[in-house]
């Protein structure tokens, strides 16, 4: 009797003793209370709690978390309706205080982010809003952490996801977008005509050099190649004359014969000369041949023949 009596005894001091073992496992925390008062935490690890005088009133985790925040709606600072949703990065850093500081921890979150948006959203235009996302960021995540300091509460991160304009706002801004993209290929085209047509008149402009210079390089030539064929024929010819005084002086045949040549063009240059409108005088001697050459040459040359104030043929003869 005794025995059975016992069982329960023991059963009952079996649970008691199970519930008084705790095991806290890493990045995790226990608060405890002794007689409904805060006593300690329970660290990771074995942990023993007194049966019937302190029971584990909390149980949180130390590691980094997500909250997310939901859409709502906000008026930016020129009376413009858009949608913004965030996600907040938080980590407990002393569990006792944000048990005991704040009832709801992440309901109070919750609303002290949405708070912070709307007033951040009012602070800017439409398009500041997508502009300066990275700055908003900033400003958050430096007033939310200060204002969750006091519940031992550590914000790491403030990111806004998604900024929704109205539909109303949505088309404006798509037909805004379509005027500013026509305006820019239409500069973008105008910018391609211009470089076109200065790209042709130069072209035409350098043709024209080029052209110019080639005319310039040719007659160049030209009176160089003239210049360099009349200094041949003067060579020649004072070369031929050279060549023809050696042998007059050399051989008395040619001499002759060539005095009787010249004397014959000579006659018949004196007849062309008696029957010119203006007569001419004609002094040379037949014998030389020196001399009758420089007189034909002389009556050949341009202005030196036919023209001047009359006179009479001179006698062929010395």
């Amino acid at each position: 009797m005794e025995t059975l009596l016992g069982l329960p005894a023991l059963v009952i001091l079996a649970l008691m003793g199970s519930s008084s073992i705790k095991i806290t496992s890493g990045g995790r925390s226990r608060l405890v209370e002794r007689l409904g008062r805060y006593d300690r935490e329970l660290r990771p690890g074995l942990s023993l709690v007194v049966p019937m005088v302190e029971r584990v009133v909390s149980h949180e985790s130390m590691k980094e978390r997500v909250l997310d925040i939901p859409p709502q709606q906000c008026i930016t600072r020129d009376n413009v309706s858009i949608e913004v949703d965030a996600v907040v990065y938080w980590q407990l850093l002393e569990h006792s205080r944000a048990y005991y500081a704040v009832d709801n921890l992440q309901a109070a979150m919750v609303n002290l982010v949405l708070t912070q948006i709307r007033a951040e959203m009012g602070k800017l235009d439409l398009d500041q809003t997508f502009t300066t996302r990275n700055e908003v960021n900033e400003v958050l995540l430096r007033e939310l952490d200060q204002a969750t300091d006091p519940w031992g509460v550590k914000v790491t991160r403030v990111e806004m996801r998604d900024i929704v304009p109205s539909a109303g706002v949505q088309q404006a801004m798509e037909q805004q977008m379509t005027a500013e993209r026509e305006k820019r290929a239409a500069v973008l085209r105008s910018e391609g005509e211009k470089e076109a047509q200065i790209n042709e008149a130069r072209g035409r402009a350098e043709a024209l050099v080029l052209d110019a210079k080639a005319k310039q390089e040719a007659l160049l030539l030209e009176a160089d190649a003239q210049a360099k064929q009349q200094e041949v024929l003067a060579t020649a010819k004072a070369h031929a004359a050279q060549v023809i005084a050696e042998t007059l002086e050399n051989s008395p045949r040619a001499s002759e014969a060539l005095r009787l040549m010249l004397a014959r063009d000579w006659i018949s240059m004196g007849e062309g000369m008696a029957q010119a409108p203006g007569g001419s005088v004609l002094m040379v001697d037949p014998q030389s041949p020196a001399s009758l050459l420089t007189a034909l040459r002389g009556m050949q040359e341009p202005g030196g023949g036919t023209g001047g104030s009359s006179g009479h043929l001179g006698p062929l003869g010395r």
